[in-house]
């Protein structure tokens, strides 16, 4: 059954047990489960990712199938869920659980998706698409905020705030959170504080920060740091980027004192490394 994000609060949640939340929005999905589920399951949430599932798979149905006397109702929150984990849903649907609780989180599903359709079409299956936010919606929560911490802003900060955000809500309460913190003792903001205080317009993104930091650049890398307010979810994923690219360079390493040429190992390479970032690759090698 399709339900919108906007029509959520009228859902008594506790009345179904499987959930999709699905689509590009991160901030809007993350706000929904905060504020309305975590409140109910405050010290009975288990968070899991599809791959981890996957390969504990008696892990999982020992976590959701074990019952205490202080502990009946749980909620199970499932990241970075994929057609993959069709399998397990459908064996968590036989086995009609009850008191448990589950949220599949996912990126953007196409129409024909098996996953999709399935929550589509059953009516005791809950799915919710979670679409990018635009100006209007991204300026109300910008407005809303100022408001809250008392402090009179011009339409101009409000354009630049959520012209900075890129449509990303996440993005945005990331840069209010640092403005919270820059206010706590002001009664006003001016413009070229919130131009100094929040992140560039072009978003550093995360494969760049990996990127500086295994070329030894300390200090870009110490002002990228600084431009950004990074989420728990960022950190794991820098975490994962930064392994993927340093599991790279052992291997180009190792094929570079077995060949003996730098240029002919990068050419050759699998995955292939594209041109653009070949030099810096080569530093990072050298460091």
């Amino acid at each position: 059954m399709i339900i919108k994000s906007f029509e959520f609060k009228k859902i008594d949640i506790k009345k179904y047990n499987l959930y999709l939340f699905y689509g590009e929005n991160e901030g809007q999905k993350k706000e929904l489960i905060e504020n309305k589920f975590k409140i109910s399951f405050k010290n009975k949430t288990y968070n899991y990712e599809e791959n981890y599932l996957l390969n504990n798979e008696k892990e999982f149905f020992d976590t959701i199938l074990t019952k205490s006397f202080f502990d009946n109702e749980k909620l199970i929150i499932i990241s970075g869920v994929t057609n993959k984990l069709l399998d397990i849903i459908n064996q968590v649907l036989e086995k009609n659980i009850e008191d448990t609780f589950i949220i599949l989180i996912s990126d953007k599903l196409e129409k024909k998706t098996k996953l999709r359709n399935l929550f589509e079409k059953e009516k005791n299956l809950i799915c919710v698409p979670f679409y990018t936010d635009n100006f209007q919606s991204l300026s109300y929560i910008a407005k809303d905020f100022f408001k809250k911490i008392n402090i009179p802003v011009s339409q101009e900060i409000l354009n630049i705030l959520v012209e900075r955000a890129n449509g990303d809500r996440q993005s945005l309460k990331n840069e209010m959170n640092k403005i919270e913190s820059f206010t706590l003792n002001k009664k006003k903001i001016e413009i070229n504080e919130i131009l100094n205080l929040t992140n560039l317009n072009e978003k550093n993104n995360i494969s760049e920060l990996v990127d500086i930091c295994l070329a030894k650049n300390e200090k870009k890398l110490l002002k990228m740091i600084n431009e950004n307010n990074f989420s728990n979810e960022d950190t794991v994923l820098i975490i994962r980027t930064f392994l993927f690219k340093a599991k790279r360079l052992l291997s180009l390493r190792e094929e570079i004192e077995l060949n003996g040429n730098i240029d002919t190992v990068l050419n050759t390479f699998k995955p292939p490394i594209f041109w653009k970032d070949k030099d810096l690759v080569k530093q990072q090698i050298n460091k």
